[in-house]
């Protein structure tokens, strides 16, 4: 039997970010993982706001609405954050959103209830009002190349945990990593990003 035979892959998983992972781009960050797979893996930073731009605006750089339209828009749309996806590709968009959502030549379903979609028509279709019931947009994401996040893994970098809607689209920000701690049964303070002895 090989290695590849009894590896676990966490598509659809939250990775949590440990104290000790050793990247300050990464500290107390939450990821979906979209894909993982002997060649790699790859996510989507869920707890990260973006500064200096918010979705509207966004909307109307990208031409998809008019400048002067952005104050019609629905306030579901009006209040979506955009985020740091992860630090890789940090100009490209991609979209997590709820299965509601799917376009046969963009989507990537994840699982049965999250898909991922890379192209403008998720954003037209959110700023029409017939977008997915939760999105979640962010520019870039995290990546890692064949075993690369196995070995994170298995030097303690992350810890994973069940994807509910609540970590992936909830819009408290500032919570979800404590949230995603506490559902394994980790109390934050209980951590320490140094090595010690008992």
């Amino acid at each position: 039997m090989n290695e590849q035979d009894d590896a676990v892959y966490l598509d659809g998983q939250m990775l949590i970010a440990m104290p000790g992972i050793g990247d300050i781009r990464f500290e107390r960050t939450l990821i979906y993982l979209c894909a993982h797979s002997a060649e790699g893996a790859m996510g989507i930073v869920v707890n990260k706001r973006a500064e200096n731009i918010d979705f509207c605006e966004l909307l109307a750089r990208l031409e998809i609405i008019p400048d002067e339209e952005r104050i019609s828009l629905p306030d579901s749309v009006a209040d979506l954050t955009v985020h740091v996806g992860g630090p890789v590709e940090k100009g490209r968009g991609f979209v997590l959103h709820t299965a509601d959502y799917f376009a046969s030549e963009s989507t990537l379903p994840i699982d049965e209830t999250i898909g991922l979609t890379a192209t403008l028509d998720v954003l037209r279709a959110i700023a029409s009002g017939d977008g997915p019931r939760h999105a979640l947009l962010a520019l870039g994401y995290a990546g890692w190349g064949a075993g690369q996040l196995d070995k994170e893994i298995g030097a303690n970098g992350w810890l994973h945990c069940e994807a509910d809607e609540e970590l992936i689209f909830g819009q408290n920000l500032d919570k979800k990593y404590d949230l995603a701690l506490a559902k394994i049964g980790i109390d934050m303070s209980m951590l320490s990003s140094e090595a010690g002895h008992a």
